[in-house]
């Protein structure tokens, strides 16, 4: 089953980003097989960071919410809210999926 999960980050923690980078990449590295996409997003119209979005493939959203507490940036308190929703892909490369 798939999940998209929604990060909002904390701007008081923003600091802590630079910090953990290589971590977070390493740790969505070591997870590909799990974490099929993964980056940040910003508001179209302002450019302003929007937080982050990750693909998951799992088993139930349990699953999903223990990955994301082991990615290095959650203890920091740069994750202000995370969303964990299933997603059913219909429709990509050019082919419908269902």
């Amino acid at each position: 089953m798939k999940y998209a999960v929604l990060f909002e980050d904390n701007d008081e923690f923003a600091h802590m980003r630079p910090k953990f980078m290589a971590d977070h990449l390493q740790f969505l590295c070591d997870n590909s097989e799990t974490i099929e996409a993964a980056g940040p997003m910003k508001d179209g119209m302002t450019q302003d960071p929007a937080g982050g979005l990750w693909i998951v493939e799992a088993d139930n959203p349990e699953q999903v919410q223990s990955l994301v507490e082991a990615d290095p940036f959650w203890p920091t308190g740069l994750r202000q809210s995370i969303r964990i929703l299933e997603w059913t892909q219909v429709y990509v490369d050019g082919k419908k999926q269902i």
